[in-house]
């Protein structure tokens, strides 16, 4: 019996984490090297609604690779209050005209409550802090409810996310973390958004390649790699969510 056929109904019986790390490190080893439809069709038949699909809205190619199987699956959203309006008008279009339900999740403080408290422009002084409160606090509150979350991360986005597995096992929040398209490349995902019509942040036309929140996301200059504009000048790589 193969990953995709080995079903748990886990989302009958609330799994403990030793169960979903089990399954975690069997499905990353036997669905290493399927296309990325079959490694979201396994995850939304193991775990039902308890499944979602996080996007930070640069595209909407996971989330439709996921309606595909899952229609109205859960789409997770951040939002920190920091972003582009272009990357709201994409989260608004993709609820629009997608088979998924969009949930969108907020930090407890707005920006001026959390200016209020640590100062203006928290985001130059202490990255690492506002991340953790604008982004990672929301996002662990806001996956409770699932046992199994799928990413757009894919191995050639930089050196930190090389060895991004497939299907892995998120030790911090005990869940199951599915990357599907983990062995595209850039190429691959242009292809696609190419062939289905796939929603894009029109940033991603405009030298952003990889799209954060505004105060921390730059153009990229020819050359460097797709995530080099994201808190450029610092040693500052990752928000957290995925490290």
């Amino acid at each position: 019996m193969n990953a995709a056929e080995d079903r748990y109904d886990l989302y009958d019986l609330r799994a403990d984490a030793g169960e979903l790390r089990r399954l975690a490190e069997k499905a990353g080893r036997e669905l290493e090297d399927a296309p990325a439809l079959e490694v979201l069709r396994w995850a939304a038949g193991a775990f039902g609604p308890r499944f979602c699909v996080t996007s930070s809205m640069e595209d909407a190619v996971v989330a439709h690779l996921a309606s595909r199987v899952a229609p109205g699956v859960d789409v997770v959203f951040l939002d920190t209050g920091y972003h582009f309006p272009e990357t709201i008008g994409t989260r608004d279009a993709v609820a629009a005209v997608m088979d998924v339900n969009v949930v969108t999740l907020t930090p407890r403080q707005t920006v001026a409550e959390q200016d209020a408290e640590y100062g203006p422009r928290l985001h130059d002084r202490d990255p690492d802090l506002c991340c953790a409160l604008r982004k990672v606090r929301p996002l662990e509150e806001g996956l409770r409810g699932y046992d199994a979350w799928a990413t757009g991360l894919r191995r050639d986005e930089s050196p930190t996310r090389a060895g991004t597995p497939v299907v892995g096992w998120d030790e911090r929040r005990g869940k199951v973390k599915v990357s599907p398209i983990a062995r595209w490349t850039q190429d691959d995902v242009d292809a696609y958004v190419a062939e289905h019509g796939v929603l894009t942040n029109p940033l991603l036309m405009d030298g952003y390649p990889s799209i954060g929140c505004a105060p921390c996301t730059r153009r990229v200059l020819e050359g460097e790699d797709a995530r080099s504009g994201r808190w450029a000048g610092r040693g500052k790589t990752e928000c957290g969510l995925h490290g």
